[in-house]
């Protein structure tokens, strides 16, 4: 017998023996509750066996036994009241455990616990909740087995890959019927957030409502979703509204982890402590660059995956550039703490931008995690990460930080059945067809793909998308076409000029300019034009629009 932690409270197991009590009180259960009935089976001690072990130990037991397979709403509010009235804490059992956690898993859920942290708890302790996430998600209760909505193209997020495959298939067959799911009033052009947080862009620029950028003819359905059903071909919405699919494009972008980050949530936005990673707090971010005279400024990546890698440096390289070009760089410390081994992960680019390091005086720690940060003392500490695989806590004092959050797939895709060991939606990074489900796709952000995360990235593979989808219904003739991993990142290294990192799968350069017209590899003023006026202009009115300039994918056979 093996107790489970599924929450501090409340562990579950298989069949307890009444000579395991003593070593469960000695561990320190104070209680144990029998979710098997009497008579099961023929090596099966019986509850007043158990019981009276149970006493002898000094803890408490009781007695709710459940029909294997026949858990009813009457159940799981007695397990919750059991829970609420007995010493903690507690083990429940029954012949493999996995009652004992339906019980605990419908309990939580009526009384309002996020149902991805439900899976997430009992999934971690080896029980597997995928039956009964309807029932979860209708707080605890069993709902109606009836379909709110069927569409032949449901598409889950309305960000910039969402909308840009909707816009895509909408361009290749008009009347193809389409859904995007998602809760959100306004959309965001966030990589417009590095330039409000450089003084460069108004934060108002960078946004949208949401329902003047949803194709014509796309159905919006503006809910969160709670869980996938893949193989009754469904999605769970908050409320448990049940939306059929055809076809099911998952496109929620990622989740910031705020709190993966010890003190900071407490702190965001004032204290010296901001993140061009937050609409709302870019431009906090030029607030302090202006205004800091002199003292030290720190500038922070997490480990990857992350949304645009390089953002986290062109903060640094935006706020040094105003600061030299006002005379206060050196009476200004620049230290920039990545948690990885590189300054980028092509190697090509390093040299300009090491150019700008040694220009700015900005120091480089590679191997540092930022792990907590308290704002009133403007204190921060890194986890540093040596060469041998050991540790050790490292501190720093701020006048000015720049936090970039770690990063994870959302939760709802994270525990879910289209995941992968990691997380993220488990897709062919050709194709990005799931791997082992062939109608669902994913793109943008929340897929695994080994490609940068950035809008360029979406651009090119939300064709590559709609062909293959396409396809798959029979709508058109061609073989698959495949994405390349071309992702852009136009590293902003002073106010004027750029960087223009473009690659693909394996940190291959490929460029869309020629190199007399634009050399990425070099700071170039016209690529900032096309950062600054172009972009823009190209990601509200081209690839939201289903207009795929510079983006025509090609067939599988020729990638």
């Amino acid at each position: 017998m093996t107790a489970k932690p599924i929450t501090p409270s409340l562990s579950v197991s298989e069949q307890v023996l009444p000579q395991d009590i003593a070593a469960l009180a000695a561990a320190g259960f104070k209680s144990v509750i029998c979710n098997r009935p009497d008579g099961e089976g023929a090596d099966q001690p019986s509850f007043s066996e158990i019981e009276a072990a149970a006493k002898a130990a000094g803890m408490q037991a009781t007695y709710l036994p459940i029909v294997s397979g026949k858990v009813g709403d009457a159940d799981a509010l007695a397990f919750g009241a059991a829970m609420d009235s007995l010493p903690k804490p507690i083990l429940a059992y029954c012949r493999t455990g996995t009652r004992s956690a339906t019980l605990w898993s419908l309990s939580e859920g009526g009384r309002g616990r996020p149902l991805p942290e439900i899976i997430a708890a009992t999934k971690s302790a080896g029980y597997d909740m995928a039956g009964v996430v309807r029932r979860i998600a209708n707080g605890g209760r069993t709902p109606t087995d009836t379909v709110d909505a069927s569409h032949a193209v449901v598409i889950i997020g309305g960000g910039a890959a969402g909308i840009a495959v909707a816009a895509s298939l909408k361009a290749r067959k008009p009347d193809l019927d389409i859904a995007i799911i998602d809760p959100a009033d306004i959309h965001y052009y966030q990589p417009g957030w590095t330039m409000v947080g450089g003084g460069i862009f108004d934060p108002e620029s960078t946004a949208k409502t949401m329902g003047s950028l949803i194709p014509a003819g796309v159905r919006w359905i503006k809910a969160a979703v709670a869980a996938f059903e893949p193989d009754k071909n469904v999605v769970i919405l908050d409320g448990c509204r049940v939306v059929r699919y055809g076809q099911l494009v998952v496109t929620p972008g990622l989740k910031l982890n705020w709190a993966g980050i010890e003190g900071l949530t407490e702190t965001l936005g004032r204290n010296g402590v901001t993140s061009n990673y937050r609409y709302d707090l870019a431009p906090y971010t030029w607030e302090l660059v202006k205004g800091l005279e002199r003292g030290r400024a720190v500038f922070t990546q997490p480990p990857m995956p992350i949304k645009c890698a390089g953002a986290p440096q062109k903060a640094l390289y935006l706020s040094a550039d105003h600061w030299y070009r006002t005379g206060r760089l050196k009476h200004i410390e620049i230290d920039f703490f990545n948690a990885g081994a590189v300054l980028f992960g092509v190697k090509e680019y390093v040299p300009a931008l090491m150019q700008y390091i040694e220009k700015y005086k900005a120091q480089l720690h590679f191997q540092h995690r930022l792990t907590r940060v308290d704002g009133p003392a403007r204190t921060a500490w890194f986890t540093q990460t040596k060469t041998d695989g050991t540790t050790e806590t490292v501190e720093t004092g701020f006048d000015m930080i720049h936090v970039v959050p770690p990063q994870v797939a959302p939760d709802f895709v994270r525990v879910s059945p289209l995941a992968d060991a990691a997380g993220w939606v488990d897709v062919d990074q050709a194709t990005l067809r799931h791997k082992t489900l062939p109608n669902i796709y994913s793109l943008g952000d929340v897929c695994n793909a080994p490609n940068a995360k950035t809008a360029a990235a979406a651009r090119k593979q939300a064709p590559v998308v709609a062909h293959n989808l396409l396809k798959d219904l029979g709508a058109i003739k061609e073989e698959d076409v495949a994405y390349d991993g071309y992702g852009s990142c136009p590293l902003t290294v002073e106010r004027g000029k750029i960087v223009l990192a473009e690659f693909g799968y394996g940190g291959k350069l490929l460029p869309s300019f020629p190199g007399w017209l634009i050399d990425g590899t070099k700071p170039s003023h016209l690529a900032w034009l096309l950062k600054e006026q172009m972009l823009p202009p190209i990601y509200w009115k081209a690839m939201l629009r289903g207009r795929e300039w510079m983006a025509k994918p090609q067939p599988v056979t020729a990638a």
